[in-house]
């Protein structure tokens, strides 16, 4: 378990080409973890409580922090991956600070 101080990505993905994206998942996972990151939600059934939001794939990851998220996320490493998620998707994506 990572630190009180860890930071969340949170996407919600529209996945436009399912060949593709199943490639882009293979790809992220090694990058991910290169950085510290894992992958706590990954396209489990999402169901809406209040609200308009209609998530299509929630995917969360957790990074020990921000600066380290953005290594992850402008890294050599994840860029191919990226590139194949832009093809094969639509994506919302924020950080978020986690509880402290």
């Amino acid at each position: 378990m990572m630190s009180a101080m860890s930071v969340y990505i949170i996407l919600d993905i529209e996945v436009t080409d399912p060949v593709v994206y199943e490639e882009y998942k293979k790809r992220s996972t090694g990058a991910a973890a290169a950085f510290g990151g894992r992958f706590v939600v990954r396209g489990g059934k999402a169901e809406v409580w209040e609200g308009e939001w209609k998530p299509s794939r929630v995917v969360v990851l957790e990074f020990e922090s921000v600066a380290r998220a953005r290594e992850w996320y402008g890294s050599d490493l994840y860029r191919p991956a990226r590139a194949l998620r832009e093809a094969s998707a639509r994506t919302s994506m924020i950080v978020v600070e986690g509880a402290s």
